[in-house]
C-alpha cells in the first residue's frame, strides 16, 4: 500500500499514546489525544465534502487532484493537528505566511484553488478582506486566540466543530499519492506551490528512517526520548520538516509561548525548565539574540545536545558563539529547499566548519553552467547546486516552471532550486549563493523586483532597483536605490508606507540610497552588480 504521514504517525502513537506529543505552556497533547484530535478534524473535512477529486494517474506532475486546505495559523497544536487531518482526509494542506497583507494573501489562496481555511482569529480581519474574491472556499474553521476577535460570518470556530465531529479514523483511505503542497516565494516573485507526494515527503522532508517500508518500521525506529524546541514558524518549511522529523524518532515536540516574534527569554527559559535537548534555529538572525540573552543572563542549556540551523545562513562567528555558550552541544547546519527536501548537512563541534562548506551525502552533486553532466571533485568550474533520487513532482499549475527546475541529465531526473556551487577536492561542495536576485532576511526570502514594483507606485519614484546587504541582525537586509523624478525630495517613510500597501513589513526596506540615475543594461536589464556596489557605499561609488 505504500507510506502515508498519517498512518506512520499513528503507528508510533499506538507504540506511546500516554507520552506527551505536543508542549505549549501548560498545554500538552499525548500521543492518543493528537490522534484523536486530528481524526476528528478529517471527519469535519471529510463532513463537508472536501478530499480527493482526481487519481494522482490521471494527473501531470503539476496538477493536483484534491481540496487544498490554507492554514494561516501562527505556531499551535492546531496548526500541526490540522496538518494531520488533513492527510487523513485526503485533503492537501499547504502553508500561508501570516504576515501577507490583503493583496498577498489572495495572490496565494486563488493561485492555490483553496477549498478551507483555518485560520487564527487575530487574521480575520484580513482574510475577510480577500473572501470575496475567493468564491471556491467552503469551509472557514476559526481558531480563538486571545485576540477578542469575534466568529467572522460563514465560520465554525475550532474547538466547536472538533468536539461534534466523531473520533473515529475518517472513512476515507489515504494514498501515498495523496499530496503535501509546500508554498515558497520562487524566482518569479510570485509564491509557488511545490508539490511533494506523502511518501516522498516522509523521506526527503520529514526525516524518515533510511529503509524503512512500512509504518511498522517508522515505529520500530521512534525510539528516542527526544525532547525538541521548535523556534522556527510553521509556515515556513523548516518548521514542518523539524516538528515531523522530531515525532518519526518519537520526540515530545515543544512550542514556544510567544508566537508572534523570537522571544530569546522565552525560548532558553523553555530550554531550561523542560531540560530541551534539541533546538531548531533560523540562521545568525535567531542565533544572534539568543546569544544575546544568555550574555545578558544565565539560563542552564546544559541539556541541549544538538542545535540545528535551517532555513539562512549561519556564520561560523555565531556557530562558535553558540559553541562557547553551549558547552557539549552539537552544531548542525542544514541546507535544502522547498523543491527538493534536505540537500547537506554541515556539524560542528568544538570548532565550527565555515558557512556555506557541507560535505557531500551522496545524492546532492553539482551539475555544470550548462546542466549537462554533473562536475567531479575538484572540477573549477561554479555550477549549480542539484539532488538526484526522491524528489517533489513540481510547481503547482506551472508546467514551465516545472520543466526548468527539474531537468533530466543523463536519463535521471535532477532538481536545481538555483543555488550556485562548485565541488571540492575532497568532494566537499562549497555553496556560493542563490543565483536569483533574491534576498534572504531573518529567514524571509525576498523577491526584489516585487519591492520595486511596490515602490514604482510612489508617484515621486522615476526609477529604482533592489539589493541586499549585510545585516547583523538579519543576516542581510533590504536596501532600496531610488532614482526620484525631476525636482523631487522623497521621504523615506512616507515610501515605506506607500509600499507598505502592497507588501507585508518583513519586505519593506530597512534604508534608501538616491542617486541620480539608476545604471541598467542596453536591453533595459536592472544592473544588480552595480546596484550591490551603491547599497555598499551608501552611495553612488
Amino acid at each position: 500500500m505504500g507510506l502515508t504521514v498519517g498512518a506512520v504517525h499513528e503507528a508510533i502513537a499506538a507504540t506511546r499514546p500516554d507520552s506527551p506529543c505536543v508542549q505549549m505552556g501548560e498545554r500538552v497533547l499525548t500521543w492518543h489525544e493528537m490522534t484523536e484530535r486530528s481524526r476528528r478534524f478529517a471527519n469535519v473535512l471529510v463532513s463537508r465534502g472536501l478530499g480527493l477529486r482526481r487519481s494522482r494517474d490521471a494527473l501531470e506532475p503539476w496538477e493536483s487532484g484534491q481540496d487544498h486546505l490554507a492554514l494561516y495559523l501562527y505556531n499551535g497544536p492546531e496548526y500541526l493537528e490540522a496538518m494531520l487531518g488533513s492527510f487523513k482526509a485526503r485533503v492537501a494542506p499547504f502553508n500561508v505566511n501570516y504576515r501577507y497583507v490583503a493583496e498577498e494573501l489572495a495572490q496565494l489562496l486563488r493561485d492555490a484553488s483553496t477549498t478551507a481555511v483555518v485560520f487564527h482569529s487575530a487574521f480575520a480581519t484580513t482574510l475577510a478582506e480577500v473572501l470575496p474574491s475567493l468564491p471556491d472556499v467552503r469551509l472557514l474553521l476559526q481558531v480563538a486566540d486571545g485576540s477578542g476577535a469575534p466568529l467572522l460570518p460563514g465560520a465554525v470556530w475550532y474547538e466547536a466543530a472538533l468536539a461534534a465531529s466523531s473520533p473515529e479514523p475518517a472513512p476515507v483511505q489515504a494514498s501515498p499519492d495523496d499530496l503535501y503542497i509546500l508554498y515558497t516565494g520562487g524566482t518569479t516573485g510570485a509564491p509557488k506551490g511545490v508539490l511533494w507526494r506523502q511518501e516522498d515527503a516522509l523521506f526527503e522532508c520529514f526525516g524518515g528512517p533510511p529503509g524503512a517500508s512500512s509504518s511498522a518500521d517508522f515505529a520500530a525506529a521512534a525510539s528516542s526520548e527526544r525532547r525538541a524546541l521548535l523556534t522556527a514558524p510553521l509556515m515556513h518549511g523548516a518548521g514542518h520538516w523539524v516538528a515531523f522529523s522530531s515525532w518519526h524518532v518519537g520526540a515530545t515536540l515543544h512550542l514556544p509561548e510567544v508566537r508572534d516574534r523570537l522571544d530569546p527569554a522565552d525560548i532558553w527559559s523553555i530550554v531550561e525548565r523542560e531540560r530541551i535537548d534539541f533546538l531548531l534555529i533560523v540562521g545568525d538572525a535567531f542565533a544572534r539574540p539568543l546569544v544575546d540573552e544568555l550574555d545578558r543572563r544565565p539560563y542552564d542549556v546544559s541539556s541541549l545536545t544538538v542545535v540545528l540551523s535551517g532555513g539562512a545562513v549561519l556564520s561560523r562567528s555565531m556557530k562558535d558563539a553558540l559553541l562557547e555558550r553551549i558547552p557539549g552541544a552539537m552544531i548542525l547546519d542544514g541546507l535544502g529547499a522547498s523543491e527538493s527536501g534536505g540537500m547537506l548537512l554541515s556539524i560542528s563541534s568544538g570548532a565550527a566548519e565555515a558557512a556555506g562548506r557541507f560535505a557531500s551525502t551522496g545524492r546532492a552533486c553539482v551539475l555544470s553552467e550548462e546542466l549537462d553532466r554533473e562536475l567531479a571533485p575538484g572540477d573549477p568550474e561554479v555550477g549549480w547546486l542539484a539532488k538526484r533520487g526522491r524528489l517533489a513532482l513540481g510547481y503547482l499549475g506551472s508546467p514551465d516552471q516545472t520543466a526548468r527546475t527539474y531537468p533530466v541529465i543523463g536519463g535521471v531526473r535532477h532538481v536545481v532550486p538555483g543555488d550556485r556551487a562548485s565541488r571540492l577536492a575532497d568532494g566537499a561542495i562549497e555553496i556560493h549563493g542563490r543565483d536569483a536576485v533574491t534576498i534572504n532576511s531573518g529567514g524571509e526570502k525576498i523577491f526584489v523586483e516585487e519591492v520595486e514594483s511596490a515602490l514604482r507606485t510612489h508617484p515621486g519614484v522615476f526609477d529604482c532597483v533592489v539589493a541586499g546587504r549585510p545585516s547583523e541582525r538579519w543576516g542581510s537586509e533590504v536596501v532600496a536605490v531610488i532614482e526620484p523624478r525631476p525636482d523631487t525630495v522623497l521621504d523615506p517613510e512616507e515610501l515605506r508606507a506607500v509600499a507598505g500597501r502592497h507588501l507585508a513589513r518583513f519586505k519593506l526596506p530597512k534604508a534608501f540610497v538616491f542617486v541620480d540615475r539608476i545604471q541598467r543594461s542596453p536591453s533595459g536589464k536592472a544592473d544588480y552588480r552595480w546596484a550591490r556596489s551603491v547599497v555598499q557605499a551608501g552611495g553612488e561609488p
